[in-house]
């Protein structure tokens, strides 16, 4: 792909020690009151970072006036997502939020993930709040773009041994207590050179059978209405609308994933629990 060097005008807020964002701000925004202006917090997926996902520039200078584009950067960033989780994105997203709530107070926030970003967006509205964390913020809308299953998509990019070995040694040190160890380079370096990937978050992703109960496995095309009603089926209780928007052309999908049937099927399952998607 070819690539043409650029700025962007903005902010970057420092948020907390490690978390920063970047509030895009087009040169011929007119000055509004803090009060009414609203946010769309963008979150990327593995190996993204600020504006590396090609459509948010655009998008970012699309919005109405009374909208604002951030997108913070987690510890998950770039080579970062082996050994994070969605639990810290989700905890660094609402640090985000909660962060741009205190500069809008009555603004609106609709949160955006692209590819992972979807599954933290997910994970945002449904996972349980850990002990003494306090409700996190209302969000006024949410958005899945590209959302796909990784344990659907790895093994097209991974030689059957080399998917079936990784899993099996995640799975051992997993079970000896070492879910934080890293994987051996012997077994994906090859694939992923830069990237240190933990048991733990390997197991998360490529969600094995029998049960599938990886943390990030919310958007598998073979689970049936039953399993989709504990994810989809709870999004009605948040209060949340959302959109799905799925890739046509997405290179992450199987070819033997009818993508129009699945997103029908996810939001079938979002009405019939009471939600709103579009």
């Amino acid at each position: 792909m070819d690539f043409t060097p650029s700025s962007y005008p903005g902010s970057l807020h420092h948020i907390a020690h490690n978390l920063i964002a970047f509030e895009y701000i087009a040169p011929a925004s007119p000055r509004r009151s803090s009060d009414s202006i609203n946010t769309l917090v963008f979150v990327g997926g593995l190996f993204d970072g600020l504006f590396t996902v090609a459509y948010t520039k655009t998008l970012a200078a699309s919005l109405p006036p009374a909208w604002r584009f951030v997108q913070p950067l987690p510890s998950s960033s770039h080579h970062g997502w082996g050994t994070s989780s969605l639990d810290q994105d989700v905890e660094q997203i609402v640090q985000c939020i909660r962060y741009i709530l205190t500069l809008r107070p009555q603004g609106k926030i609709v949160l955006m993930g692209h590819s992972t970003g979807s599954q933290d967006t997910m994970h945002y509205l449904l996972s349980p709040l850990q002990e003494e964390q306090s409700p996190r913020p209302f969000l006024a809308g949410a958005i899945m773009q590209g959302g796909v299953s990784d344990r659907e998509a790895f093994p097209m990019l991974l030689p059957e041994e080399v998917y079936q070995s990784s899993v099996q040694v995640a799975l051992d040190y997993v079970a000896e207590g070492h879910g934080e160890k890293v994987l051996p380079a012997q077994i994906l370096g090859q694939f992923f050179p830069e990237v240190a990937i933990s048991a733990r978050r390997w197991l998360s992703l490529m969600s094995p059978p029998p049960a599938h109960n990886g943390q990030d496995d919310y958007f598998s095309s073979d689970f049936g209405d039953e399993r989709l009603k504990g994810t989809f089926g709870r999004i009605g209780a948040t209060g949340t609308p959302v959109q799905i928007l799925y890739s046509e052309k997405d290179q992450y999908v199987p070819e033997f994933v009818h993508k129009e049937e699945l997103v029908e099927r996810w939001e079938r399952v979002i009405r019939e629990g009471g939600g709103d998607c579009g």
